[in-house]
């Protein structure tokens, strides 16, 4: 299904019944100056309609899809780059809301296509408005929380009232980006001690805000439709304009690689983005297909003594020469499958059952959904840093076996689980 992140539906399609929303929202902390002023950046994408038009004698006729040369050309719905700006002085957002109103008109394009064809693109008309407010915090640390709605208000009735139909009128990949000249943000993840409680009092619906910049105080902070942590970056081993990196690099890589040549064929034709991502896989060196893949690499027994030397230690752990000290087979005392680890008194081992209880500083954002939910211990490992991680499968996944006979497993640190008296 094309368009599933970011998606603001217009409000006569819109319903609770079909999971599908015309606005978000979302609040952050910040400490503005005396004279800061806001700057709102509203991004997203706009479904643009591409057809296909075969010139017949005199005519011009509409067709699926038109070859000409080496080129194929398809109808497809294609995307547009929006952005909306918007300028505030934090004192007069303190004193009452302000609402920005902002709209983008309907339009055509066509291209032609030699003699032979032309591309008609068509865009529909979109409205929308961002509501913008500060609020002092209570206490003495002073601060104020930051509240920024955004509705998709496009007027939309018809008799085609599908999603397909609907996407083009609505904001997709939606994110706002928030700014000031002065003053900082402060972390929705990590913030001081003084500001979680009013951390723990903001409200975000359907976006995140995450700062943007490498400090716990940042200037910007993107508001995201997807979970990210602060200050996210693409991975060094993403080669390119491709996905999203390292492991998930590696996934989508492969599963462009087992396309057939009739589908690697359809996908060329429909983007130019998605030309360059099928033929730069197709291109892609093995070399460069196994720096994408992810492992936990384990040296040494998480139960065993360490002598406090890591030299000394990596010399020890070598099973014959030649073997690199990295490799996962070059420590023949340790065995994930057998080895365990004491957590709250209690041996933790391949088969035991435990709660997970996972922090939010130090785990996969998307790991916070699991907080509460039993889980396999499958393995005990340590990597090269000499942390412990403990890998598991939940018990209620349908998959869990096919996982654990794959080696697909979901990772936590010792502390993050709670060991059940009851074991396997």
């Amino acid at each position: 299904m094309r368009w599933q992140w970011g998606v603001l539906m217009p409000p006569s399609f819109a319903s609770a019944d079909n999971g599908e929303y015309a606005d978000c929202h979302t609040e952050c902390l910040l400490e503005p100056r005396s004279h800061t002023t806001l700057h709102i950046r509203l991004r997203f994408l706009q479904a643009q309609a591409r057809t296909v038009w075969e010139r017949r004698g005199e005519e011009y006729v509409r067709v699926d899809s038109l070859l000409l040369g080496d080129t194929e050309y398809t109808t497809w719905d294609e995307a547009v780059e929006r952005e909306i700006d918007g300028l505030f002085p934090a004192a007069e957002l303190l004193a009452q809301p302000v609402e920005l109103p902002f709209s983008v008109p309907a339009g055509e394009e066509v291209e032609q296509l030699g003699e032979h064809g032309r591309l008609v693109r068509r865009t529909q008309r979109l409205s929308g408005a961002l509501a913008v407010h500060l609020e002092s915090l209570d206490g003495p640390f002073g601060g104020v929380r930051l509240r920024v709605d955004l509705k998709n208000t496009s007027a939309w009735t018809g008799a085609d009232l599908t999603r397909e139909a609907a996407l083009h009128h609505a904001l997709l990949a939606t994110h706002l980006v928030l700014s000031v000249d002065s003053g900082y943000f402060l972390s929705m993840l990590d913030p001081p001690e003084w500001a979680k409680p009013a951390v723990d009092a903001c409200v975000n619906s359907r976006v995140w805000p995450v700062l943007i910049g490498d400090n716990e105080r940042s200037q910007a902070v993107l508001a995201s439709p997807i979970i990210l942590y602060d200050n996210p970056a693409i991975a060094a081993e993403s080669q390119g304009d491709l996905f999203d990196g390292t492991e998930i690099d590696e996934i989508l890589t492969l599963r462009t690689m087992t396309l057939t040549d009739e589908e690697k064929r359809q996908a060329r034709a429909t983007d130019p983005r998605a030309r360059e991502i099928v033929d730069r896989v197709d291109a892609m060196p093995q070399e460069l297909l196994d720096r994408l893949h992810g492992t936990v690499r384990y040296l040494r027994s998480v139960t065993g003594e360490q002598s406090g030397n890591d030299l000394a230690d990596l010399e020890e752990i070598t099973a014959e020469p030649g073997v690199p000290w990295w490799d996962p087979g070059a420590d023949t005392s340790v065995s994930p499958e057998t080895d365990s680890v004491v957590v709250a008194g209690i041996h933790v081992a391949n088969g035991s059952k435990v709660r997970l209880r996972p922090e939010l500083k130090r785990s996969d954002a998307q790991d916070m959904f699991l907080a509460g939910r039993i889980a396999t211990v499958r393995a005990v490992l340590s990597d090269v840093d000499g942390e412990r991680h403990i890998a598991v499968t939940l018990d209620d996944d349908p998959g869990a076996d096919l996982q654990n006979t794959h080696g697909r497993f979901r990772y936590f640190s010792p502390d993050e689980v709670e060991p059940l008296e009851a074991q396997v």
